[in-house]
């Protein structure tokens, strides 16, 4: 008999932990409760009928966390299909809370103290009971048996069969394989029928441009725009369109639901994958991959948003199971040592000031990478180069924290360093910059109490000897600084010689007037000319020949060279993909001269108003780029820029047609009367704002209501003033849209394509007209700001009808 009992008790510690209270039909009664208790490895729980799925409490870790949750309940590795979130977040409650089935709430979940941490949010109709089904899928239900709530209207990271999604109906995943809170990875079934998979800026939920995406939008067939996701029963996961068609979202065999467990699940990494499980098996046996998407994650994050799938300054690599693995470079480390894909930080500290405080040119090694990129950090372009050259124009850069070169090209890049991945199809080496002594770290140990205890007495007689040591040093050092002062007074007197605090930064260079009277060929072929000055096409040598554009300045302030270098050091600080780079700067007697970088494609003004009209998408990423260029200057850099002359002749276009900012910071170095307009305001006529013309204080939002008309003359292409048009009315650009707007005639005159028809609504063009015409307002404060202005052209922020943009019935200036 005591032999029985002992097998019995052995054998119990093989059960699995799904049950304390089973049901025979699934069915739970209201008043019914779960408490948060843990035998071993055992929690309360509600089964399915056939005992497939348990809904409960599951132990992590350790006994005293839990989180409320659903999993397969006969399989050892007892997969999470659903969890409670409370704000996205997952409700993790302690040893001996409780979640009750009530009438009124639904499911209310309370910590031992009384506390509620999460409730099912029932707002219609009273529960009469809950149903664990064999689905996977727990409901509420009133005394008819009508649905109040389920499991498989409030997603987590996970689908069954059977489960569908509607429009705005998304996955978020999990942290990592066992932190259940939120991550940084989400799939969304988007208004237009599109289903995509993109990263999002945590804690927000605002999300990157999308990774992956099944294209379901609306086509040249009407109503073959998604409508519903489908996991159906036999185990196929589809976008059923409008139409009834349907895109299956991975090409493959299914396997039969009727012998397998099958999920399809977001996973922590950003992969989303379809996976079975035998349901007869016996052994050690796991998960089974059946397909997943992306086919490389590492590649497919989009190279102009977010940090990446490994975070900042990582490098993801693609292990043969296509799930990524993410590591630091020599020389960075972890930001989190228990979450590899949070990013990796500098074990050094970088910069120009700690650079120059080192005393050393010898600061760096070299770590060289094959078929490495970080391919969004890069600030500047050299071409054609070598790689040694590359290596060393890094080196010699203290903004520089990698080079990569690739095909005569080398790109420098600053931290922090973005959408790390390893792509062996770049045929390329990157230079990662490595601090030999990492001491700018180190800092002085803290003193041991004991330690001045025991010394305490010695202390008393050192004192007086180091005060008379001190003394004695001050004195000399005193007399030996008043030499050296009086001394550097005169040399420094006698050689005009500059100090070092009058010098720009290292990542700008300085040309004398001859280099770049050479380097332009005595300034003869002009590429234009503006209220800043002429600018000249050059190529000067570094490394190698270089193609730059020089610009002789008109105006400048006179005997101001430490404003002119002040602003400088600010336009040599702006680093973004939508500003013109500045390479260099010439200040030699009554010269000013800036050398900026090349632009092949010219002006967007001769771009827009040439006689063929650029596409519809081309405008449309133009004006976006323009837009996130104008807030980098309001908002992002160091010191805030306000431009005071957008418009298209000082907005480039580079090989890609990409646009870029020219003349920003300019506005400071210029005298209060140099503008084209002739008048004591800054600016070009037809993108003047009102308040130039009154004594309001000037803001950015000057900028705001360039953009404005610069936007309407990129949906137009045609010019803000058009003085030669016969029809009096359609002269000024900005009033002639507003009669077209408020009379219902965009369409009419708007110059398009066939391709937009096929756009999402954001990019529609009475909408762009609308942000136009808020953006046109003569109050600025109605004006929005251009963090808003970029929000509204991405569709996160929805754009109202403006009103009148002006009292007035025709605009002056």
């Amino acid at each position: 008999m005591a032999f029985t009992i002992r097998l019995l008790l052995f054998s119990s510690m093989f059960l699995l932990p799904v049950s304390v209270l089973a049901q025979t039909n699934g069915s739970i009664a209201v008043g019914a409760s779960l408490t948060a208790t843990a035998e071993g490895n055992s929690s309360s729980s509600w089964l399915s009928p056939s005992g497939d799925f348990a809904f409960g409490f599951w132990p992590l870790g350790n006994n005293d966390l839990f989180l409320l949750s659903i999993w397969y309940a006969k399989i050892p590795d007892r997969t999470v299909v659903w969890y409670a979130n409370g704000d996205n977040e997952a409700a993790v409650a302690p040893k001996g809370s409780t979640v009750n089935l009530t009438a009124n709430s639904g499911l209310v979940l309370k910590s031992p103290q009384g506390e509620e941490l999460w409730k099912s949010e029932t707002s219609v109709g009273v529960v009469a009971n809950g149903v664990m089904n064999d689905t996977g899928n727990f409901v509420l239900q009133d005394s008819n048996s009508k649905s109040l709530w389920e499991t498989f209207n409030n997603h987590t990271d996970t689908m069954l069969p059977g489960q569908t999604f509607e429009r705005s109906g998304k996955l978020l995943s999990r942290q990592s394989e066992t932190n259940y809170s939120k991550g940084r990875f989400q799939l969304l079934f988007q208004e237009d029928g599109n289903l995509v998979i993109s990263t999002i800026n945590l804690p927000t939920q605002f999300p990157n441009e999308p990774y992956y995406a099944t294209h379901t939008t609306n086509g040249t067939v009407a109503g073959s725009e998604g409508k519903e996701l489908v996991f159906n029963v036999s185990g196929y996961l589809y976008v059923l369109s409008e139409n009834g068609g349907k895109s299956n979202v991975a090409v493959g065999d299914a396997v039969s639901a009727r012998d397998n467990y099958i999920r399809a699940t977001l996973n922590f990494d950003g992969i989303f994958a379809q996976y079975y499980y035998p349901k007869n098996s016996t052994g050690n046996v796991s998960w089974n991959l059946l397909w997943s998407e992306p086919d490389d994650i590492c590649r497919s994050q989009p190279e102009t948003s977010g940090v990446g799938i490994c975070g900042y300054n990582s490098i993801c690599t693609l292990k043969e199971d296509k799930r990524p693995t993410c590591e630091c470079p020599t020389g960075f480390s972890l930001l989190d040592p228990n979450y590899p894909y949070g990013g990796c930080k500098p074990d050094f500290i970088q910069g120009c000031e700690e650079d120059e405080l080192s005393g050393t040119k010898d600061l760096y090694d070299v770590e060289v990478l094959t078929n490495v990129d970080w391919p969004i950090s890069d600030y500047i372009e050299l071409k054609p180069f070598t790689a040694e050259k590359c290596n060393e124009s890094c080196f010699q850069d203290c903004l520089c924290a990698v080079a990569t070169f690739s095909s005569e090209t080398c790109l420098k890049k600053k931290l922090p360093l973005s959408n790390g991945r390893v792509d062996m199809s770049l045929n390329s080496k990157a230079f990662i910059k490595v601090r030999k002594d990492n001491s700018t770290l180190q800092f002085p140990p803290m003193p041991n109490p004991d330690d001045k205890k025991t010394k305490k007495k010695s202390s008393n007689t050192l004192i007086r000897v180091e005060s008379i040591i001190l003394a004695a040093s001050i004195f000399v050092s005193f007399m030996f600084c008043a030499a050296a002062c009086l001394g550097f007074f005169f040399v420094f007197r006698k050689k005009h010689v500059r100090s070092v605090e009058n010098i720009l930064d290292s990542n700008l260079h300085s040309f004398s007037y001859q280099e770049l009277q050479e380097a332009t060929n005595g300034f003869t072929e002009e590429l234009g000319r503006g209220a800043f000055g002429v600018v000249y096409k050059g190529t000067i040598q570094i490394g190698s020949g270089v193609q730059v554009a020089v610009k002789k300045l008109n105006g400048v302030i006179q005997d101001g060279e430490k404003e002119f270098k002040t602003e400088l050091r600010v336009i040599g600080k702006t680093h973004h993909k939508n500003l013109v780079c500045l390479v260099g700067y010439c200040d030699e007697g009554q010269h000013r001269l800036l050398v900026y970088e090349f632009l092949s494609k010219g002006t967007l003004a001769s771009f827009l108003f040439a006689d063929t009209k650029p596409s519809w998408t081309q405008r449309i990423e133009i004006a976006c780029g323009v837009a996130k260029g104008l807030l980098y200057l309001h908002e992002e850099c160091s010191t805030q820029v306000i431009h005071c002359d957008i418009k298209p002749q000082n907005i480039l276009l580079d090989d890609y047609y990409t646009a870029r900012i020219s003349d920003f910071g300019l506005a400071k170095l210029l005298m209060i009367n140099q503008s084209k307009t002739h008048t004591a305001i800054r600016g070009t006529k037809g993108y003047v704002a009102p308040e130039w013309f009154s004594n309001m204080p000037i803001t950015a939002k000057v900028d705001v209501y360039s953009f404005g008309v610069v936007l309407l003359e990129i949906i137009y292409c045609r010019r803000s003033v058009d003085a030669d048009n016969s029809r009096e009315e359609r002269a000024i650009l900005t009033d002639w849209v507003y009669d077209c707007y408020r009379g219902g005639m965009l369409d009419a005159v708007l110059v398009l394509d066939n391709e937009v028809q096929a756009l999402d609504d954001r990019m529609k063009p009475e909408k762009l007209v609308m942000i136009g015409i808020w953006c046109i307002q003569d109050d600025p404060s109605l004006r929005p700001t251009m963090r808003k202005v970029v929000q509204m052209l991405e569709g996160v922020v929805e754009v109202h009808v403006p009103p009148c943009p002006s009292s007035h019935t025709t605009r002056t200036g």
